[in-house]
């Protein structure tokens, strides 16, 4: 994700001098000389005078922000042109809450054009045309606000961005604004106007920063449950648009996915630099909710090993969500045989004194589980070494085994520590493991700063399961859907890649040395079922991603941005794959709703050893 440092920057190159404006009302006809809003914003992503003074630009005020980093207010010329790729609105940044001004004011505004972009310009992010060093005067009060844009599935193009130009490393910011071409430039030709959204249903939960998502295009690739799935590169999901409010945070609803912003949302239109275009709502539409329930797996029969996997988010002693996340094992997904934990935390948390072992947060999620009624798991991990496997800085995150021991016992192989590499070897003509637990690579630059995959050896009903438990490098510094590059760059891809071919490689020497051996590798691996990383880790027949046993609608195990997509996966080995006597499922438990005590749904294997 983007850095939360954000940066105002005047553009390098100006395409245009502004020349003195006179005085005027918004409601009178401009002089030849006056610069208008539409002139400001031009028909391309960056001011033709970004950088330039301006001097009473006219406009109606259309909604005040007070709150936050960046304070100011939205104006919008009622009289617009004729060009549907000239925005009429802009925002004035004041830097303080902004006095003596109120929506419907007519003012005039002088000041500096300026290009800012939200997460600074590392972040790839789309500029937003600002005024800044703003004054202004208010010319009158009580003006009609001008009509809203509505932004509807018929208004905003099936195209998503045009490609960047090569001249300009990919950037589309001089290109010329087609919105009835492309998605993002629908937007931005609307950028800082007022808009409205209709009867919008929400396709990402409230989140801590009252925000959430909605799609004005109802049928765009939703699933049952009333997300919005991201199946491919190709599928950006045109009809996603963030809602903040100016309004209380008290005031904020609670959604859920599948929910509804009945009525009308209207507001301006912003970039924010978490999540792109974004309607900052004066009238927020009334919440309906779609009765979202958390879902429950079924248990494993006998004959069935379950094994899953859960990311538990930064899980420590001090956190209070351990209650709720033993009754997510033990009720939603019928308590597994096996369990990948995900984010395991040393005994201290955050806290940075060099504490690695991590029993007491182990301890007590056992025993939470337990008091919900569960089995009384057992556990195994590796303790890392401080500070070397990412995260937060302090909390030592890491991977770690949970198994039942009345179904299945753990094969312990002395002499796995945070820098011992695990090998393959033959035991009465099987593959086994060196060590178990042990880590794979774990000195290799492919985990760096990141988790080091977990691999143990099991036996349930007389036969062998190695299971490799992985966190992948996250998806932290990569360009987002918005970005003023398109394609965008995901550069933190190189070093997943490299972690896919260590995992695969892994793999492959079990697999040669016992062709039948049943491997399951699973985990948060940090990428979509269709990624260049899955198709590593999957190779050449020797791994298989079970999620794409599911319909295309219910592949996801994680919603960012209003996008439904899989993160955490489960793949198999060809043994476990062949005859399909295998059963999946992503238990949706956490990422549709605005109180998960994770961001991660956990996935759950069932199959025949």
């Amino acid at each position: 994700m983007p850095s939360k440092s954000s940066t105002r920057l005047a553009a390098l190159t100006v395409a245009a001098v502004c020349s003195a404006a006179s005085t005027v009302l918004v409601t009178s006809p401009a002089h030849a000389d006056t610069v208008r809003i539409h002139d400001i914003q031009g028909d391309t992503r960056m001011s033709p005078y970004a950088g330039e003074q301006v001097t009473d630009v006219a406009g109606i005020v259309t909604g005040i922000r007070t709150y936050g980093s960046s304070r100011g207010f939205w104006i919008q010329d009622p009289a617009p042109d004729a060009d549907p790729a000239t925005s009429e609105g802009v925002f004035v940044f004041t830097g303080s809450t902004p006095k003596g001004v109120a929506v419907g004011d007519a003012v005039t505004v002088s000041g500096t054009v300026t290009e800012y972009v939200p997460g600074g310009t590392s972040s790839g992010n789309q500029s937003l045309t600002e005024i800044t060093r703003a004054t202004f005067t208010v010319v009158s009060s009580g003006n009609p606000v001008p009509a809203a844009t509505v932004v509807d599935a018929r208004s905003v193009p099936a195209a998503y961005a045009p490609a960047g130009d090569p001249a300009a490393n990919g950037s589309v910011n001089a290109l010329p604004l087609r919105p009835s071409t492309y998605a993002l430039d629908r937007y931005e030709s609307l950028e800082g106007m007022n808009v409205q959204v209709s009867d919008a249903r929400v396709v990402g939960a409230t989140d801590p920063h009252t925000e959430l998502w909605v799609t004005v295009k109802p049928w765009e690739n939703r699933n049952r449950r009333g997300g919005t799935v991201y199946g491919s590169y190709d599928a950006q999901n045109t009809g996603r648009l963030q809602i903040q409010s100016l309004g209380r945070a008290a005031d904020f609803p609670d959604a859920n996915v599948g929910d509804t912003l009945t009525g009308t949302t209207t507001g301006p239109l912003d970039f924010n630099q978490y999540g792109g275009y974004t309607l900052v709502a004066n009238e927020l539409g009334t919440l309906e909710e779609g009765g979202l329930e958390r879902e429950t797996t079924r248990r494993q029969r006998a004959g069935e090993l379950a094994v899953a996997t859960y990311n538990v988010e930064n899980l420590d002693p001090s956190d209070d969500t351990f209650a709720a996340h033993a009754a997510a094992i033990v009720d939603n997904l019928s308590s597994p045989d096996i369990v990948s934990l995900e984010e395991i935390q040393d005994n201290n948390g955050v806290t940075d004194d060099g504490t690695v072992a991590a029993d007491a947060t182990m301890t007590k999620l056992i025993e939470a589980i337990e008091a919900a009624g569960g089995p009384r798991y057992d556990w195994r991990s590796v303790d890392p070494v401080d500070k070397a496997d990412g995260g937060q800085p302090g909390g030592n995150i890491r991977q770690a085994f949970l198994f039942n021991p009345d179904r299945v016992s753990f094969t312990d192989r002395a002499g796995g520590d945070a820098t011992t590499a695990v090998g393959v070897t033959e035991v009465r003509g099987k593959a086994a493991l060196t060590v178990s637990p042990g880590r794979i690579d774990p000195t290799s630059e492919a985990f760096e700063d990141s988790r080091k995959p977990l691999a143990g050896e099991f036996v349930f009903r007389g036969r062998t399961v190695i299971v490799i438990a992985n966190h992948f490098a996250s998806k932290g510094g990569d360009q987002g859907l918005t970005s003023q590059y398109q394609p965008p760059s995901r550069g933190s891809e190189t070093q997943r890649h490299l972690q896919a071919k260590a995992v695969h490689d892994f793999t492959a020497k079990l697999l040669k040395t016992q062709k039948n051996a049943d491997v399951v590798v699973l985990g948060d691996i940090n990428d979509f079922e269709f990624s260049e990383t899955t198709e590593i880790l999957e190779g050449d027949g020797t791994l298989w991603s079970a999620v794409k046993s599911l319909p295309e609608s219910e592949r996801y195990s994680y919603v960012y941005q209003g996008n439904s997509q899989v993160l955490d996966q489960i793949l198999i080995s060809p043994s476990i794959r062949r005859g399909c006597t295998f059963s999946y499922d992503s238990v949706h438990v956490n990422a549709e709703f605005h109180d998960q005590i994770s961001d991660h749904d956990p996935q759950v294997l069932r199959f025949r050893p």
